[in-house]
């Protein structure tokens, strides 16, 4: 297993390289560019050649992005152009936030989508199979901007049910420990603080949860009907084994492989991709800080932020590859 996991960390030095490359280019194609950016758009042509020149911008491009890449390696991205702050640290504040609500939309989608998906299976054909199909058709083809203002509509402006924006109520004078709030609250025992944090992430996380949530249907129920009908499976039951045995040890257990995968991908994506219901709920996480970035054209917040969420996104996908080969023995030898 050690060899495993040494293996597929020498593969992601090749992949990380390739993502700084890529961002390193598309920052430097898009117009205007930094020096631009940060002096306004009433710098002179001088002004813009004195940046260039006090930053080194003005050198050839393979100089730039080794330049780049060394400071990458330290984790220096340099400071925000807005706010004038570090953007490892913004990164480092915002970043909580995000995982919360990744994490919260996850627990939704595989509480949700697993036992779904699997009595889906059990009950091929029936009323149940039928509905989880085309709710999870109805999942995937729903745009995510479109159910986050709608959930934020109903349940937020007409019902009053749930908050529908921020991540705590303001009135709330919280302990900021780790910057997760809802951890913040259990640790100094501000149970307000934990409940209010936990609150606001119901309407954004089921919101960000629902796509994965159909997918994760959609890949338990094909994959618990391929198991079921496997050899071994056929042969636990000729051999007399309890049917919650077989399910557990035969289904269960290998119809979860390519579940596992999925899960991990989609914990990815939604790491990476919230920028649109942080929006709309105005969550201040990572993905608000990348849309306030865009707008201002804060090119150090975009160049450090995409890249540290490319890392997590490749880090995530490493673990995946590892509970892949514990959960099947045969992926470590290959």
């Amino acid at each position: 297993m050690l060899r495993f996991i040494i293996r597929r960390l020498l593969q992601l030095i090749p992949i990380l390289l390739g993502l700084s490359v890529l961002l390193f280019a598309w920052l430097r194609a898009l117009p205007g560019g930094p020096a631009q950016a940060a002096l306004g758009e009433r710098a002179t042509a001088e002004d813009i050649a004195r940046y260039n020149e006090l930053f080194g911008l003005d050198q050839p491009l393979y100089v730039q992005y080794l330049r780049f890449l060394g400071r990458a390696v330290q984790l220096d991205f340099g400071t925000s152009n807005r706010t004038g702050r570090a953007v490892t640290t913004e990164f480092l504040e915002r970043f909580p936030g995000t995982i919360e609500l990744t994490l919260f939309a996850m627990v939704f989608a595989i509480g949700v989508g697993i036992p779904l998906g699997y009595l889906a299976a059990r009950r091929y054909g029936g009323f149940l199979d039928s509905s989880s199909v085309i709710g999870s058709l109805l999942g995937v083809s729903i745009p995510v901007f479109f159910l986050a203002y709608l959930m934020r509509l109903v349940f937020a402006v007409e019902l009053g049910w749930l908050p529908g924006s921020g991540r705590q109520e303001v009135r709330i004078d919280a302990t900021r420990i780790t910057n997760f709030y809802v951890l913040d609250g259990l640790m100094t025992r501000e149970w307000d603080a934990a409940w209010s944090a936990f609150v606001h992430l119901i309407l954004p996380g089921i919101a960000l949860g629902t796509i994965p949530l159909a997918i994760i249907v959609r890949i338990t129920r094909a994959s618990v009907l391929d198991v079921v009908n496997e050899d071994y499976v056929r042969t636990a039951n000729a051999k007399g084994l309890a049917t919650a045995t077989v399910r557990r040890r035969h289904i269960i257990r290998n119809a979860l492989l390519p579940v596992s995968t999925t899960i991990g991908l989609q914990t990815g994506l939604l790491l990476s991709g919230a920028v649109l219901t942080e929006t709309v709920f105005a969550f201040g996480g990572v993905g608000s800080a990348l849309r306030d970035a865009i707008t201002n054209r804060d090119f150090p917040v975009l160049q450090g932020f995409i890249l540290m969420l490319a890392v997590v996104y490749v880090v995530v996908n490493l673990l995946v590859d590892i509970s892949y080969g514990l959960l099947d023995p045969r992926v470590r030898v290959r």
